[in-house]
């Protein structure tokens, strides 16, 4: 823990947007998101809205860091333009990498900068990735770094070295206290991700962006093949045309209980 604050490391991925329709590769190894284009996963909007908090009420540090192509340098200049100070790219094909590569490349940049007198008190990712939905990332980060780590935030805050994180749990709230340096991994809907403006956007684009290699080859993982799930059942009636169909409407109306 710094004097000024903690120091903070929010993992993001560049992954296709889903809130339009959701397209396979022809190999149904993967999202395709071609059409739909590219986004964070909300889990992360709300680590990254979460670890610029952090760093604003403390005087702290907020680093973004992302592993894949050149492109999801957009996904880094975004949370630059939300508050983030610094960020960090390990280049490489992220579909080549699995859970246990992300993992390692992370624990790395995380080593590495800690030997060079920047280390992280506390490192944040979204709860699964919004493409695969792993969920392993974050427990596999931990497990190298020897760190604690709390699965499922919704907020959390650092007190006198200690991280209260507060996670809805199946019988109610819980609250977690860690100490640091920990890993936390972040769901949605516990804060309100910020949007970036104008402004922000400007000063990104002029923040020299750390790009690092992948410290090892991938070793990737097996998956048989993704499919999705099937179209919701729906009916249409028709209720009638014109003004005859007022009547009709008048009742479906009463029986949706619309006054």
């Amino acid at each position: 823990m710094t004097d000024e604050g903690p120091r903070v490391l929010v993992c993001v991925k560049r992954v296709p947007d889903s809130s339009s329709q959701v397209v396979l590769t022809p190999d149904q190894q993967a999202v395709d998101g071609r059409m739909a284009g590219y986004t964070v996963s909300p889990h992360e909007e709300c680590a990254i809205e979460l670890a610029v908090r952090l760093a604003e009420a403390t005087g702290g540090v907020a680093t973004a860091l992302s592993l894949g192509p050149s492109e999801s340098a957009e996904q880094l200049r975004n949370a630059l333009a939300v508050g983030c100070t610094a960020a960090v790219h390990v280049v490489a094909d992220a579909v080549a990498f699995g859970p246990t590569d992300v993992a390692r490349e992370i624990a790395a940049v995380v080593k590495a900068h800690g030997d060079e007198g920047r280390g992280y008190d506390l490192v944040l990712l979204g709860n699964d990735a919004a493409d695969t939905g792993d969920f392993q990332v974050g427990i596999r980060l931990a497990y190298a770094l020897g760190l604690p780590v709390v699965n499922g935030v919704s907020t959390l805050e650092v007190v006198d070295g200690m991280v209260s994180a507060h996670v809805d749990g199946p019988d109610g709230a819980e609250t977690y206290s860690v100490p640091t340096p920990m890993v936390a991994t972040i769901l949605e809907g516990g804060v309100e991700p910020r949007y970036p403006s104008l402004k922000g956007r400007m000063a990104a684009k002029k923040v020299e962006i750390e790009e690092r290699s992948p410290s090892a080859d991938p070793v990737g993982s097996e998956r048989v093949q993704l499919t999705l799930p099937p179209p919701s059942p729906s009916s249409v009636e028709i209720l009638g045309e014109g003004p005859e169909a007022a009547a009709a409407v008048v009742d479906l109306f009463e029986k949706l209980g619309v006054r």
